[in-house]
């Protein structure tokens, strides 16, 4: 073989060699991806594990394969810890007891309510070996509420006052809410008054029973509201927006889907579907998602009620506390898949 062709060849297998490399690098057979769009805004919002707050991890759930903001929604057991992320900025928007929030804006904490969480669901529950027909018959008694800036207390204080006893006749006690259930088997508590589902707990392990529904004692009964800090609705509006909507679809979709609605909660509230799906049928008008813009009356009716009660220093002008401006004005189903 001649000198001149063995380098030929060599030559020529450098050149293929390099060539595959080439190829291999740049992957002619993977189709380009398109160019990246703007991140996903994203927000974390505050919920506990009431019914109450259900709208919250619906929209979480929504909004995990929607294209639009990222909802993500952030469990707390207790409402002090939520009004401590709230106070620090690590949170900025919250589902929260309405006088609270109203107390959070007479401290100087810069919330707006925007929505409401929900209409009624919640009961009065006392333990189910006393003979309690009203509240003078638990004189004496444990009474525990979910915190003192509730309108669980300013309701019960009202029915104090309608039944003639006194507020310092039924020791109260604050307690997160998912405590009480066990606190009322173990016989720690003799009655309490919060969201579901924490009353079913009790009405269904057989330690409880309810004495109140709270549609009966408040028709349309307001305890919980979505609420933003002004930093928030400032700098980001169209997220705000998002949500206020998010909000509002997946209210109506859980008014008419209410089987699928457990189905979809329960892990966020780390409570058994079954208990869920009872609270959301048994009766189904139990809790409503509904009607959930607040008028300024009857939240002027909670502010004075709470400042009766001495949780208020003065007089809240509820029109500086509500911003209605990110109501949706046609609120349809969300599109939600539970299968």
């Amino acid at each position: 073989m001649m000198p001149g062709s063995h380098a030929t060849r060599w030559i020529l297998g450098a050149v293929v060699f390099t060539a595959m490399l080439g190829v291999l690098r740049y992957k002619p057979w993977v189709a380009p991806e398109a160019p990246a769009g703007p991140p996903r805004e994203e927000l974390k919002v505050g919920f506990l594990p009431v019914t109450c707050h259900l709208t919250c991890p619906v929209t979480d759930f929504a909004t995990r394969t929607s294209r639009g903001t990222r909802f993500e929604s952030q469990r707390f057991t207790d409402f002090p810890t939520m009004v401590e992320s709230m106070k620090s900025d690590r949170l900025e928007a919250s589902f929260m007891i309405a006088p609270l929030a109203m107390k959070l804006r007479e401290q100087g904490v810069p919330v707006k309510i925007l929505y409401l969480g929900h209409r009624d669901g919640s009961e009065v529950m006392v333990r189910k070996d006393l003979p309690a027909k009203n509240l003078r018959d638990l004189r004496g008694r444990v009474f525990a509420i979910p915190s003192k800036y509730s309108n669980q207390y300013l309701v019960i204080n009202r029915l104090l006052e309608e039944q003639g006893v006194g507020a310092d006749e039924i020791h109260f006690i604050e307690m997160p809410p998912p405590d009480m259930p066990g606190a009322l088997a173990a016989k720690a508590i003799d009655a309490y008054f919060v969201g579901e589902p924490h009353c079913a707990r009790a009405e269904l392990d057989g330690s409880g029973r309810v004495l109140y529904y709270a549609k009966d004692i408040w028709p349309q009964f307001i305890s919980c509201v979505l609420v933003a800090h002004e930093k928030l609705i400032r700098e980001r509006p169209a997220v705000v927006r998002d949500l206020v909507r998010g909000i509002a679809e997946s209210g109506e979709w859980a008014e008419s889907h209410r089987i699928e609605a457990a189905k979809v909660v329960s892990p966020y509230f780390r409570q058994n579907e079954n208990l869920v799906r009872f609270v959301l049928t048994k009766p189904p008008d139990r809790v409503s998602y509904r009607m959930l813009n607040p008028s300024d009356a009857e939240m002027q009716r909670i502010a004075d009620m709470a400042m009766k009660a001495g949780l208020l220093q003065g007089r809240v002008d509820v029109r500086e506390l509500l911003d209605r401006s990110f109501i949706p004005a046609d609120i349809k189903p969300a599109r939600i898949d539970a299968q």
